[in-house]
């Protein structure tokens, strides 16, 4: 093992296959700045180049852009409150606060340094143990994929700033939404409308892009016309302290193994353990007041707990030839093209392929982490850019990467209505994190219900019978009544506070 992984690393950093390396990382960081061009889009336009190339190089560029992919779409998210990827969302909440206060370098480092810690730990696990968490993947079956996403929909009550019930009025939007399109089960079409473009449901991309990158245009836009001088704003150029490393680092670890975890779990992909290692951070902090509001701690959480998946997604497709999530599937393909199976054979015929993409992997997140600390004082000049100039760069890009998903008008139109949606909904003061929550857990977590009902003849004993299950379930009332107690605390607190 130890011989082959040497042997990966020396491959890895030769002037061969570091050069398509980098190419890949920094290639995946641009395209997941850019809303709508997600990781996944980024691997799937590369593949048909790596037809001709050599099957270590080949994957090594792929990988390279799925890890840079991932921590690129925090640039956006930071800087202009526009998530590049679904997976960056849970970012916006303390990272834009951060940029806001002048602190966007700081949120910057931050979020490099959480990805690398969450990458890094994901490719070591990945390396050690990549057949036992395997083993415990396969264990999951319709009724855990079911409380699985039951626990992550309980974190809309988290993520709802200071009133729950806007948060859970904003969580059933988005559940409504998930049920538009052909019925999982039946195929019998629901509110489609015979809107041909609506049977196959909402694509989340076009309503991320609205939700957060054309109602945040729109509410620069009012300011715009409502000051009478714009200013553009001040920033420091300091990044993250000694403190804040110190701050950071255990949610850091903590989360990137969650991260690894979930991205064992197929289907499970990286927005999802994003918002739940973010709510699991936010429950077990002194001071869990602080998150939405600039904390270090929530900005690593969700950064290096999307960034764990990149290793446990491959932990599936590499030892059982089955993906974890978009990008492994992608990946597969690629793997096929080059003529090599996926599965327990992979590693006794082709353990240089297996050990040079493990090699890879640690040095494209040593190469993420240079670029995303060296392009710091280059992304930060994005928010010097004047307003007037940078809202109609924001809605075409936002254009563009809506109607790139399918070529389709329609999801641009999805993307215009969510982005009204959003910003109505910024004035009332509810959030739209829920409705994105919702949207991406409710078609898993109706689809596995019933197919649960279906295995177990109807009955719900499933929930109790099965102890991975079982354990979710117990976890999402935990979670639950630990926000409830902590909005309670915080009532009190702040009560105290006026009194005083």
């Amino acid at each position: 093992m130890f011989e082959y992984l040497i042997d990966g690393l020396a491959t890895a950093v030769s002037f061969a296959v570091l050069p398509v390396l980098v190419f890949g990382v920094l290639g995946g960081v641009i395209l997941g700045a850019l809303p709508g061009l997600t990781a996944t889009m980024g691997v799937a336009i590369l593949l048909p180049f790596t037809f001709g190339m050599e099957p270590t190089s080949a994957l090594v560029m792929l990988i390279g852009v799925y890890i840079g992919g991932i921590y690129g779409g925090s640039i956006a998210a930071i800087l202009l409150k526009t998530p590049g990827t679904p997976a960056s969302a849970a970012s916006v909440l303390d990272g834009h606060t951060m940029a806001v206060r002048g602190q966007a370098a700081r949120a910057l480092s931050i979020s490099a340094v959480a990805s690398f810690i969450g990458g890094l730990l994901s490719t070591i696990v990945l390396i050690a143990i990549a057949p036992k968490l395997a083993t415990f993947a396969l264990r999951f079956n319709a009724p855990e994929y079911f409380a699985l996403a039951l626990f992550g929909l309980t974190i809309i009550a988290s993520v709802s700033s200071n009133n729950i019930f806007k948060g859970l009025l904003a969580g059933t939007i988005g559940l409504l939404v998930s049920t538009v399109g052909l019925d999982p089960i039946s195929s019998v079409p629901r509110f489609t409308f015979d809107i041909m473009d609506l049977y196959s449901g909402i694509n989340v991309i076009p309503v991320l892009i609205g939700l957060f990158a054309l109602s945040e245009a729109l509410n620069q836009l009012e300011k715009l016309f409502s000051e009478k001088k714009v200013v553009a704003p001040k920033f420091d150029h300091k990044l993250l302290s000694k403190s804040d490393l110190k701050e950071m680092l255990p949610t850091a670890i903590k989360s990137g193994l969650m991260g690894t975890t979930i991205g064992s779990v197929p289907g499970a992909g990286a927005d999802i353990s994003a918002f739940v290692c973010y709510n699991e951070a936010k429950r077990s902090s002194k001071n869990p007041e602080e998150f939405g509001k600039g904390s270090v701690r929530g900005l690593a959480a969700a950064e290096s707990g999307n960034n764990g998946v990149t290793g446990g997604s491959l932990v599936p497709l590499l030892t059982l030839g089955v993906p974890g999530d978009a990008v492994a599937a992608v990946l597969l393909g690629a793997l096929i093209v080059q003529g090599l199976t996926p599965g327990p054979l992979l590693f006794a015929q082709n353990p240089e392929v297996v050990y040079g993409v493990f090699s890879s992997m640690l040095v494209a997140n040593l190469v993420m982490l240079v670029i995303g600390l060296l392009g710091i004082r280059f992304f930060c000049r994005i928010i010097e850019v004047p307003k007037i100039i940078m809202i109609p760069i924001i809605v075409f890009l936002s254009i563009v990467g809506a109607y790139a998903i399918n070529n389709s008008m329609f999801d641009v139109g999805i993307a215009i209505g969510f982005g009204l949606l959003g910003f109505i909904l910024t004035k009332l003061d509810i959030p739209s994190s829920p409705i994105l929550l919702a949207i991406i857990l409710g078609p898993m977590a109706e689809t596995n219900l019933r197919k649960s009902l279906l295995m177990y003849d109807g009955s719900w004993s499933f929930l109790y019978e099965r102890p991975i299950a079982l354990a979710f379930i117990v976890l999402a009332v935990f979670s639950v009544y630990s926000t409830l107690k902590m909005k309670k605390k915080q009532k009190q607190k702040q009560t105290y506070e006026h009194h005083d």
